[in-house]
């Protein structure tokens, strides 16, 4: 090789390294997003894998996926085994369809963990409409991928990709991708990205709502904002009045935590005008104060500046009227039509700031964002993990013999099982929940599980020790059964042959 031609593929090889470089240069706040986004997704997925393989995701709510996704499968749309025993689409409590386009998913990996994998990497994608909202509003590619690490490190938002799974916690991505497309306004992409949205859940027609008041008040586009606001109106009325009762042949089941308030819909605006004093008791109770609160302090409050914050409100109330504590347990997946107007509202309320200030404000976003991710975030140790119903230390000798019970069971045959092994058991037609046995052959009790199903409403409550014990050797003593394994606490039983 000649000198020339050396050196001119030197040339090459320098003016090629140089292209990447500034190419990188160029887009290195992307790609610092997209390195955030793979980094968090691969350590929620690792710690779901964990819980997982500990029996830690149960039958309720993973399980109750697996079964809808694995029955629309087998024919039977969205088909699951209620609480109750009985055989009903899930559309009898809740109206998420988005589960069914999860379905070519389990096609490729028919397991659990596939249907956890696609929440995790839905929000870890949510950190892109973020960031695109931060740079166009706060002028600053340095900002906005600020806001969008602030966003990953919201700890609310790891708890719910932990919480797996739940389809109505797909509407956190999908709602901020509405609000971008608004803000771009590019309805046609809204309404394509608006109908996923509806689709996770009756109630985030409320949100979409929300957001087309904003759309119309906000940005002035009346007409298409305050149809907008029609359109998620009217499918929350439909999902709710309409289908649920029309598949569970009443209300929905869920209209019991409402009893304080009215226990229905109507019943809720009737109280509000015969006895407001209820509604606002409700409404302004110390327990919603500490539920705002916690939600506000990982983003310093910021989207008060901000009024498509309000969005967030019809939800939030809606949850605030309800009896117990699960809808009011920021680490749930109730925030899912409350959190993308917090984090959207952010962006917009430090875009209100001096220019020279939205970067350091943004950087403060993601201290105090981070900070408290180390106090409340979900890792062994932390305070809100310490008191959250799954987190328990699991021996390895435990999981040794649920490993054994769960190897025990044949493929597809109906079950009765403790809520934590059940997760494992879902892919299959019958799986009811212990004590209820429905025409199950086999169960699969375990005695270290003290959460049962409610006999008024679709959760599960807390049992003593004592009751679940009591349960094992009621079944140890019935002749239609037979035990099969009994080990660490863990009971497998085969019903006999006529």
């Amino acid at each position: 090789m000649t000198s020339d031609s050396t050196t001119a593929a030197l040339g090459q090889r320098v003016g090629a390294a140089a292209r990447i470089a500034a190419w990188v240069t160029l887009h290195r706040h992307t790609l610092v997003v997209w390195t955030a986004i793979v980094v968090w997704t691969t350590a929620a997925f690792a710690k779901v894998r964990s819980e997982y393989e500990q029996y830690q995701l149960g039958r309720f709510d993973l399980g109750d996926m697996v079964q809808a996704v694995w029955s629309t499968l087998e024919g039977r749309p969205l088909e699951n085994t209620l609480a109750s025993g009985e055989q009903a689409s899930r559309l009898a409590g809740h109206v998420d369809p988005i589960l069914v386009l999860l379905t070519p998913l389990w096609l490729v990996v028919p397991s659990p963990l596939m249907l956890a994998a696609a929440q995790i990497a839905a929000l870890g994608l949510g950190a892109l409409p973020v960031f695109w909202l931060g740079r166009r509003h706060l002028g600053s590619n340095t900002a906005a991928m600020l806001m969008s690490i602030a966003y990953l490190a919201y700890p609310w938002l790891a708890w719910t990709a932990l919480d797996a799974m739940h389809p109505v916690t797909f509407a956190i991505p999908l709602l901020l991708y509405c609000v971008w497309f608004l803000d771009s306004d590019r309805l046609a992409a809204f309404v394509a990205c608006g109908a996923l949205a509806l689709a996770c859940g009756e109630l985030i027609g409320l949100a979409v709502a929300a957001l087309g008041v904003w759309y119309a008040l906000a940005r002035g586009r009346r007409r298409a904002g305050f149809a907008i606001c029609a359109a998620g109106a009217v499918y929350t009325f439909v999902a709710l009045f309409l289908v649920v009762p029309a598949v569970a042949d009443g209300g929905s089941p869920y209209f019991g935590f409402y009893e304080r308030v009215g226990g229905s819909a109507a019943g809720v605006l009737q109280t509000a005008v015969t006895d407001p004093t209820v509604i606002l008791s409700e409404l302004f109770a110390g327990n919603v104060f500490l539920f705002a609160l916690a939600l506000a302090a990982p983003l310093a409050g910021l989207f008060i500046l901000s009024p498509l914050a309000a969005a967030a409100l019809p939800t939030l109330a809606v949850y605030a009227l309800a009896d117990g504590t699960g809808p009011l347990d920021p680490r749930q997946h109730y925030l899912a039509a409350i959190v993308p107007f917090l984090v959207a509202g952010t962006v917009l309320g430090i875009s209100r700031l001096r220019p020279k200030d939205h970067a350091p404000v943004a950087a403060m976003v993601v201290v105090v964002s981070s900070g408290l991710w180390a106090i409340f975030g979900p890792w062994d140790g932390a305070p809100a993990a310490s008191s959250f119903w799954y987190q328990s230390d699991v021996s390895a000798r435990h999981v040794a013999a649920l490993d054994r019970a769960v190897a025990l069971v044949p493929d597809d045959v109906p079950i009765s099982t403790s809520n934590r092994v059940g997760g494992h058991f879902a892919a299959r037609r019958y799986l009811y929940m212990f004590p209820i046995l429905g025409n199950a052959e086999w169960i699969v009790l375990d005695t270290h599980d003290l959460w049962l199903p409610d006999e008024r409403l679709p959760v599960l409550t807390e049992r003593p020790p004592a009751h679940v014990a009591m349960l094992a050797t009621r079944m140890q003593t019935d002749p239609r059964w037979k035990l099969v394994l009994e080990e660490d606490g863990v009971y497998v039983f085969r019903k006999r042959s006529a």
